[in-house]
């Protein structure tokens, strides 16, 4: 059984408290003898070091940890966790191993980035072998009151799941790193009124820098996304040619995202890049390209029509059909006649 495993559980400080001078380096004061697959879900940011035996955080509501030859992550020491209160962004600098992420592990060479939100459930993390990295902790509190509080939700690649993490190129990782870098100067200079808006600062060109290079990873995969895309289209073609839809209504992002392994966001992003339409916008065109093919070849009325294609009521049908070609459904058989 695992020793000392009482979820901690603190409150929110205020987002402008002063920073905490502590003694740098590592020490470990959270010991099991056996790894199990117990969840924990950490509150707060100084629960998270102290379970994983870090000194305290500088701010209770921010973290930036470096593990390296001289500081480097004990595995056998860290619990097992399935949910965070906070976001966490993990660059990876060094890596000759696989990171575990849930129940699967993963080759991640140096330059990769693995980003998550709060209250997503991500399992338990195991560095396996030699694995240097960053790891930032951001409350939300710190970042209340600062414009980046709600741009920060719509970065889509906090939801994105470990198998499409971010793969740098090496003039990628420099950028990344030296903004890495900054942010430990940051730490480790001497607090005063800017100190919080200095850090957002770089927390902002850091997420601007990673959405920019999201966006090249999309164009250089462009052979694997085009494979995604094409089974996107078989299975909606399959989906409707099967008649699921009688049993099973209009097909959904999640059971498209499930179909492909790719987690809803990361489809909607990468469909986005391709063809400029979103995962659901793209059911929408496949909605109209099955109606309008069942409107010009068969006598079926609408509601066996919208019945057909998954919708529980013929109104929603002609609704979004009237929305996506300025006509309604009669109106288009009509012209065709």
């Amino acid at each position: 059984m695992r020793e000392q495993t009482t979820l901690f559980r603190g409150n929110s400080n205020d987002a402008k408290i002063p920073w905490v001078e502590t003694v740098t380096g590592f020490w470990y004061i959270y010991m099991m003898k056996n790894k199990e697959d117990k969840l924990i879900r950490f509150i707060t940011i100084p629960e998270t070091h102290e379970a994983f035996g870090l000194p305290k955080p500088q701010h209770p509501l921010i973290s930036l940890v470096h593990f390296n030859e001289r500081n480097p992550f004990n595995t056998s020491m860290a619990p097992i966790y399935d949910m965070l209160s906070f976001y966490k962004i993990t660059f990876i600098t060094d890596n000759n191993g696989r990171l575990k992420y849930g129940r699967d592990y993963y080759d991640y060479d140096e330059g990769s980035m693995l980003f998550l939100a709060p209250n997503q459930l991500v399992g338990s993390t195991d560095y396996n072998s030699r694995t240097y990295c960053y790891i930032l902790l951001i409350h939300p509190d710190f970042l209340r009151g600062y414009p980046l509080a709600s741009k920060i939700r719509q970065y889509g690649y906090f939801a994105y799941s470990a198998n499409e993490a971010l793969h740098l190129s090496e003039t990628e990782k420099e950028n990344i790193l030296s903004i890495y870098r900054n942010m430990e100067k940051e730490f480790n200079s001497r607090v005063d009124e800017f100190s919080q808006e200095v850090m957002i600062a770089h927390i902002e060109l850091l997420l601007s820098y990673v959405n920019r290079y999201y966006k090249r990873q999309f164009i250089t995969r462009k052979v694997v996304n085009d494979d995604i895309l094409s089974k996107t289209e078989a299975i909606l073609d399959d989906y409707f040619n099967s008649q699921q839809s009688l049993h099973d209504g209009v097909p959904t992002v999640q059971f498209l995202s499930e179909n492909l392994n790719l987690s809803p966001g990361y489809l909607s992003d990468m469909l986005r890049s391709l063809i400029g339409l979103s995962a659901q916008q793209y059911i929408h065109e496949k909605l109209i390209e099955k109606a309008k093919e069942r409107l010009t070849t068969t006598q079926l009325s609408m509601s066996e029509i919208a019945y057909e294609l998954g919708f529980e009521h013929s109104q929603s049908f002609s609704k979004l059909f009237k929305n996506k070609t300025n006509q309604s459904p009669m109106e288009f058989r009509a012209s065709f006649t």
